[in-house]
């Protein structure tokens, strides 16, 4: 009994010291909460006219490149022999592997577009690309990217693609996904028939800045209130022009560059070999075969 009467103040007097510490640390977490609510205000904030959101398109909406799908596509309708597909299949490959853009593969894919469309009536790309968009790009979106989109829409904000692929391509994938519009390159056509030649050059790194800029300037948009969504380090121009730049999918200089700037980082592939090299980790095996399948058809139609 003595023990007993021992052990039961000191039970009370736990449960007391307890209910204390308990109330304390709800008191911390909700000052806490306000800290983190003073410093960090809700973003996109909701019913903000003069701020506006732009996204990349290849590998920060949507898994690849664009103009590598649609190639494919276009193929398809027989636009083109299978040795052309065979190059625009290693250009693919290539690039979902490397997770970057590689200049000369990118000018080589325009190129290709250009000679391929010249000659084809506008309307007619623009309705095989509902269909393409349908059958090669629908199922590649990122659902993490397009939430952020929808973020922005749902804050009452206007919310554009800014990308290199053809502008046509580009306003399709903005419809089927419910945004405000998209800054794509425009290729020249007459009398609504394309000529095989670009207007300007593409829209590509500083291009794609300028075009903000503008829009910007056309829309009474306030920059400093906008955000911008990249993978790639040649759009830093466009993600230093905003007050909320993100780095989605970074690749390894814009990863290296956001951290140093303090930029906001997003990464949605699977797979801790996927975040390296910028590839769902289920399709990485069959990426490099079909990198390679293209590249010996192509070393065999050299010889």
């Amino acid at each position: 009994m003595a023990a007993l009467g021992w052990l039961t103040p000191r039970r009370r007097s736990a449960t007391a010291r307890s209910v204390l510490a308990g109330e304390a640390s709800a008191e911390a977490a909700r000052k806490s909460t306000q800290e983190v609510s003073d410093c960090e205000p809700d973003f996109p904030v909701h019913g903000d006219e003069r701020a506006a959101a732009f996204f990349d398109l290849d590998n920060t909406v949507m898994q690849g490149a664009a103009l590598f799908h649609f190639g494919k596509g276009l193929y398809k309708r027989k636009f083109f022999e299978t040795r052309d597909l065979a190059r625009f299949a290693w250009q693919q490959a290539w690039f979902r592997l490397a997770g970057v853009e590689d200049p000369e593969h990118m000018q080589d894919a325009r190129d290709s577009a250009l000679s391929i469309v010249k000659g084809h009536r506008v309307s007619e790309l623009k309705s095989i690309g509902e269909e393409i968009y349908d059958e090669y790009m629908a199922e590649r979106i990122w659902p993490g990217t397009r939430a952020l989109a929808q973020a922005h829409l749902d804050a009452g904000q206007r919310v554009w693609l800014v990308t290199a692929a053809p502008v046509e391509i580009a306003q399709v994938i903005a419809r089927r996904l419910g945004l405000t519009g998209a800054l794509g390159t425009v290729a020249e056509s007459l009398g609504g028939v394309y000529t095989g030649k670009l207007v300007g050059e593409p829209l590509h790194g500083p291009a794609k800045a300028e075009a903000v800029r503008a829009l910007a300037t056309a829309e009474n948009l306030d920059l400093s209130r906008c955000a911008a969504y990249s993978d790639s380090h040649n759009d830093i121009p466009m993600l230093s022009l905003v007050g909320h730049p993100y780095a989605i999918n970074p690749d390894s200089k814009l990863r290296k560059h956001a951290r140093a700037m303090d930029w906001r980082l997003r990464d949605y592939r699977t797979g801790r070999k996927a975040a390296k090299v910028g590839i769902p980790a289920a399709a990485g095996v069959g990426a490099v075969a079909g990198g390679t399948a293209a590249a010996i058809a192509m070393h065999r139609r050299r010889r």
